[in-house]
């Protein structure tokens, strides 16, 4: 696809994909940012260009970035609400134990090399895919398998629990 069949393409349907986003999510932000992420996806796969089929295209990758945003959104979710706890519920004894263990894995991940705390994060905080990271970081899904059991064996080590 040339840059002039892109912007072509982007020009005459970027509202269109917003807007289907934004019906199916109803957060306008949110519409923008996914559309933008599916022509960036687009643009990355530099495929043939074929209008009807594009912009088929164009709607199925839109509507599996709602999907995966919506998925990871809910992961997060159910995460934060698992770890989440009352705190009448907590002695102030737990409570310092879990203020010790947050500060010796802040420690712990900022000891990590910048290599390893990158994949350990997209990750644990994107929720990626290891071939996903590695097709970000332009690696191997091997590097990114290897810079995470580093990483993690790392965390165990510094990060010692009673």
């Amino acid at each position: 696809m040339t840059r002039q069949d892109f912007k072509k393409l982007f020009d005459q349907h970027f509202d269109a994909i917003r807007n289907y986003i934004f019906y199916r999510s109803g957060d306008a932000d949110l519409a923008t940012d996914l559309a933008q992420e599916v022509f960036m996806h687009l643009w990355e796969k530099q495929l043939e260009y074929h209008p009807k089929a594009t912009v088929g295209l164009l709607y199925k990758m839109a509507s599996d970035e709602f999907v995966s945003h919506y998925r990871r959104q809910k992961l997060e979710l159910n995460y934060k609400n698992a770890l989440s706890f009352k705190l009448q519920d907590v002695s102030p004894e737990e409570e310092l134990e879990y203020k010790e263990l947050q500060q010796k894995y802040e420690k712990a991940l900022a000891g990590l090399s910048e290599k390893q705390r990158v994949v350990f994060l997209m990750s644990r905080m994107d929720g990626l895919k290891y071939h996903e990271i590695a097709e970000r970081l332009r690696i191997s899904v091997k590097a990114v398998e290897k810079r995470m059991k580093y990483a993690l064996d790392d965390l165990k080590s510094k990060i010692k629990v009673k």
